[in-house]
C-alpha cells in the first residue's frame, strides 16, 4: 500500500493508524478530530479535562471542579457539556450529583495523530 493509498482513520495493514506526518486526514476523521480539538481550545475545558483526567480513581464530582474556577455553576456545566458533545467525558448522575470521567482512549486518539513518526521532523 502506498502513502497515498493510506488515509489517517481508516485500515492500515498489521492495524496501526498513520499519523499527521504521515497520510492525509479523511474528510470525515478531520471533522471528528478538529470537534474536540475545537473543545480543548478553550483554556477552562482544557483545565477541566486535565482535572478529570488526572484524578485518582479516574473521575471526580462536578462539585468539586466548579470550586476551581471563579465561574458559575451553569458554565462549567456548559463547559462539560461541549467536552462530552467532543466525545471526550462522560458523566454519570448519582443522586443530585454528575461524576466525570476521561472516554477510554479518547486522550490517546487525540495524541495517536499528533505522534511523530521516529526520525521525522526530529532536529539535531
Amino acid at each position: 500500500m502506498s502513502k497515498q493509498d493510506v488515509v489517517l482513520g481508516q485500515g492500515v495493514p498489521g492495524g496501526c493508524c498513520p499519523t499527521l506526518a504521515t497520510a492525509p486526514l479523511a474528510e470525515d476523521r478531520a471533522e471528528d478530530l478538529a470537534g474536540a480539538f475545537k473543545a480543548l481550545g478553550d483554556p477552562v475545558r482544557l483545565r477541566l479535562l486535565s482535572m478529570i483526567a488526572s484524578q485518582d480513581g479516574g473521575e471526580v464530582c462536578v462539585c468539586e471542579l466548579t470550586p476551581a474556577f471563579e465561574l458559575s455553576q451553569p458554565t462549567i456545566s456548559h463547559h462539560l457539556k461541549l467536552l462530552r458533545n467532543a466525545g471526550l467525558i462522560d458523566g454519570e448522575r448519582r443522586g443530585t450529583w454528575v461524576y466525570y470521567r476521561v472516554v477510554p482512549g479518547a486522550l490517546d486518539r487525540l495524541a495517536d495523530v499528533l505522534r511523530t513518526p521516529r526520525g521525522a521532523g526530529a532536529t539535531p
